[in-house]
């Protein structure tokens, strides 16, 4: 076979060579040891989790190291391709605080690498597949879907390994002239790499796995489709050359194909990257918790696994890190507790500490997680990331922000003196509802008075607290005047007594200020009352117990 010529026929406008395509992608000038990493999303317009935790891996690992972590779409198969799905990426991104320092964006490519979109390389893409039949490593491939798909079923009858591979593989060694006569004749046609048949396995050192050994490859893959578009394999190993990716962050899935990109790169004579294969993204599932059991998050199932649920539900961005560093590193959460007031950027995140296990999403680790996060922060900081949330997603509660600032940076303080603060806040949209209880627009009563208190009391209680209430006075002050009116009417100041001698009393002051807290705020599960009362003001407070006589 006259591989040249085959080539020539493949590709006759291709006239570029593979150095001069490398010489358009020089070598980066980085500090020694410095990683280059990306994330490759498919435009699919669905954004998982999986992408925020693989991304938080490349963007420590290149930032940490002083080097480069950039964006590249793969865009290769247009089939699933998503309008705006390009944006909702970048977006997702942007929102979780991914910074990258080129790639794709909303205007066009950022850096000199590009383009960084798969489906814009293609003629990068044919230069080097060219070069693969010149080589005699790669052929066309004329077969139809129905010739693959009886070869398919052939291979299974016989149990054998399906794919087109050894005698399976009819179009390796047409004819020249067979091949002139089927591109004369229009008949449409994909590029395949020549795999060998062979015993030999190949061993390759995954920086989280460890060694990974297993048959080298031997199908005789697709490098471009019918459209001259190339599939992933290929495009990946071509990109990552030539944007000089040093590790490569992706899931697990990807580990059968790894003999196909190893024999790629060492076809073209190329350096392989380090391979980072991570584990996948569980979660617990089971009728009862007797009969739970792992299983891998669904897009069906699970909303959970879509970044946009955790931007809907408000759940802040810092804890979505903070969570996912707890899964990727296993000594996250011992630093943690050692620097308690530390930005997590300052961890030190590496790979050696990675599990090759599924990592368990536990949403109510996450919510715990959550309410660490957000009560660390200083109460302009909550205002500000709550105000932003609530601009995108609830625009009413916003406005609220906006027109009582001073109000809502006092209520976002009450609570976080002393040596325990309260932890009330889990997340932005939680706290339009937890919250909501100071502004007169949107309090409402929801929980009933306790039981143990008839309406005829209620009002006593609720006309002497008015009659003897001092807004001025001091929390010391004010709780004294609780306590002497709790005991006039009957109910135990200390609970202790109430709970050894029930007959002897209407109830305990816990009734007494927990019906304070549900007339004031709505619920009886609410911060310090005497708090709570300054930041509503006195003309509020009286103006809410006044509904109760």
């Amino acid at each position: 076979m006259d591989y040249q010529a085959l080539a020539d026929l493949l590709f006759p406008g291709v006239t570029e060579r593979r150095e001069e395509v490398e010489a358009r992608f020089p070598r980066r000038v980085l500090p020694e040891g410095a990683c280059v990493t990306r994330i490759g999303p498919s435009p699919t317009g669905f954004v998982h989790l999986g992408n925020l935790y693989n991304a938080i891996i490349g963007e420590r690992l290149a930032h940490q190291s002083g080097g480069v972590f950039y964006l590249r779409v793969e865009d290769t198969d247009q089939k699933r391709e998503v309008p705006g799905a390009v944006e909702t990426v970048l977006d997702a991104m942007a929102y979780f605080g991914v910074r990258f320092d080129e790639g794709a964006t909303v205007d066009g490519d950022s850096g000199a690498y590009g383009p960084y979109r798969q489906r814009q390389r293609k003629d990068i893409y044919h230069v080097f597949a060219k070069w693969l039949v010149e080589q005699g490593k790669a052929y066309p491939c004329f077969c139809t879907a129905e010739e693959l798909d009886a070869v398919r079923a052939q291979q299974t009858a016989a149990k054998e390994t399906t794919g087109y591979y050894g005698k399976y593989a009819v179009c390796r060694d047409l004819p020249l002239e067979t091949v002139r006569a089927n591109l004369a004749a229009g008949k449409p046609w994909v590029l395949r790499y020549r795999g060998e048949t062979t015993d030999e396995r190949i061993c390759v050192e995954d920086a989280i796995r460890g060694r990974l050994e297993m048959p080298r490859n031997s199908m005789d893959f697709v490098l471009l489709k019918s459209d001259g578009i190339p599939t992933y394999h290929f495009a990946h190993v071509v990109d990552d050359h030539l944007m000089q990716s040093t590790y490569i962050i992706r899931g697990e899935e990807w580990i059968a194909s790894l003999p196909m990109h190893i024999e790629l790169f060492r076809a073209l004579g190329w350096p392989e990257p380090i391979y980072c294969h991570t584990a996948t993204l569980m979660k617990m599932d089971g009728a009862s918790k007797r009969k739970l059991s792992k299983r891998k998050l669904s897009k069906r199932k699970d909303p959970e696994l879509a970044l946009s649920y955790y931007q809907q539900e408000g759940i802040c961005q810092d804890a979505v890190w903070e969570f996912l560093l707890t899964l990727l590193n296993s000594n996250f959460e011992e630093w943690r507790i050692a620097n308690p007031q530390a930005d997590y950027h300052d961890f030190p995140f590496t790979l050696e500490k990675m599990a090759s296990s599924g990592a368990l999403v536990d949403l109510e680790k996450l919510e715990n997680i959550s309410k660490e996060v957000i009560c660390r922060m200083s109460a302009g900081q909550v205002y500000d990331k709550w105000l932003a949330w609530c601009r995108l997603y609830q625009p009413q509660f916003a406005a609220l922000l906006e027109r009582y600032p001073d109000k809502t940076l006092a209520a976002l303080n009450v609570g976080k003196g002393g040596a325990k603060p309260r932890k009330d806040l889990t997340g932005w949209k939680q706290a339009c509802d937890f919250m909501r209880f100071y502004y007169d627009e949107t309090f409402t009563a929801e929980e009933e008075m306790p039981a143990q208190v008839d309406e005829a009391t209620r009002k006593a209680f609720f006309a002497g607290y008015l009659e003897r209430y001092d807004h001025a006075a001091d929390s010391a002050a004010w709780f004294a005047m609780v306590k002497e009116l709790t005991g006039e009417l009957g109910f135990a100041v200390k609970p202790k007594d109430y709970k050894k001698h029930p007959e002897d009393y209407k109830g305990s002051i816990v009734h007494t200020t927990n019906m304070l807290r549900i007339a004031l705020t709505g619920h009886a599960n609410a911060p310090d009352i005497w708090e709570v009362s300054h930041v509503l003001g006195e003309e509020t407070v009286r103006a809410r117990l006044e509904r109760y006589l």
